[in-house]
């Protein structure tokens, strides 16, 4: 009987590995670990944070690999680089980023880790932040931080190709109390995809502040996604300021290895006042249902908090 039971326990415990992946605590890159985006592809994880001047892609096959992974420049640029993304269009992996308060794009390979090139400005003026929104039915958009009368806003347009864009429009402004906290602010937007539904997961408020947060928009699912009308704002921040994580904001959300989870990748600071610099490390953090199919983003755990990793790993 001891055996059967020793057997059952071991098997269990099996399974429970498998299912939920190796473990791993935050934070995964510290410094300069803010406003990260992440994919998973053929067996990496790739990462991506703001630096400040260059471009560069770590990759692991674990969470906690990346904290050692390997690392690769991409791209040197000039200053005040940031909010870099890669997105996969039409069987090519492109780097959206933000250089010196204008929007870019770098063409790549078939996968993350090839080489880029093909330096291409988005569009004119002031715009940080931008980010490949796909809607089904309508297709694919660029969405970005924007100035509309004079306030940070979202603006939208048609991704024509993958670095020309059509008619710009404002999606959304900050009217909210907890998005002008600092300066009114609605910035680094990323889309969340699930159950067949589709949210704005955006940053509220100056990330200057403690009060620098998530928020989202609710796609109504059926109508133009460029009308603001077709989006409905949360009543409250989604992900705030927890457990000495503080800032709690700029995401990017990546699927687990057996494509089952979705996990929230984002930047905090230990800095109690708040902070922009690169003293902001990177976190991650599964997502979670509510029963009504709503993302449920949780709280930020303590830093060092051990966790099960995505599944699949």
């Amino acid at each position: 009987m001891k055996s059967f039971h020793f057997i059952v326990t071991y098997a269990l415990w099996v399974y429970s590995t498998l299912v939920s992946g190796a473990k791993f605590s935050n934070p995964l890159k510290d410094p300069n670990g803010s406003d990260p985006h992440m994919v998973y592809d053929n067996g990496y994880y790739y990462l991506m944070t703001t630096t400040w001047t260059d471009l560069y892609i770590t990759r692991a096959t674990t969470l906690e690999g990346l904290k050692r992974g390997e690392v690769k420049k991409i791209w040197t640029g000039g200053y005040w680089v940031w909010a870099p993304e890669m997105h996969k269009i039409d069987g090519r992996w492109h780097v959206y980023f933000t250089e010196n308060y204008g929007p870019y794009v770098l063409r790549g390979g078939g996968s993350p880790w090839d080489a880029y090139g093909s330096l291409t400005r988005i569009t004119p003026g002031w715009g940080i932040d931008g980010t490949v929104l796909n809607v089904p039915n309508y297709g694919r958009y660029y969405v970005y931080s924007c100035l509309a009368n004079d306030l940070q806003s979202l603006c939208i347009a048609p991704l024509t190709s993958p670095t020309t864009i059509g008619t710009i429009k404002t999606l959304s402004q900050p009217t909210k109390s907890w998005e002008k906290v600092g300066n009114p602010v609605m910035e680094a937007p990323v889309g969340l995809y699930h159950g067949g539904r589709l949210w704005i997961v955006y940053s509220a408020s100056s990330c200057h502040t403690t009060s620098y947060s998530l928020a989202l928009l609710t796609y109504d699912g059926r109508s133009d996604p460029m009308q603001p009308s077709s989006w409905t704002k949360s009543a409250n921040p989604v992900f705030t300021s927890a457990n000495g994580n503080y800032g709690t904001g700029h995401n990017g959300f990546f699927t687990s290895p057996d494509g089952k989870e979705i996990w929230n990748v984002y930047h905090a600071t230990k800095n109690s006042n708040g902070n922009c610099g690169n003293d902001r490390q990177t976190f991650a953090q599964i997502v979670n249902w509510n029963a009504d199919g709503t993302p449920n983003f949780g709280v930020s755990a303590a830093r060092g908090t051990v966790m099960n990793g995505p599944s699949g790993e």
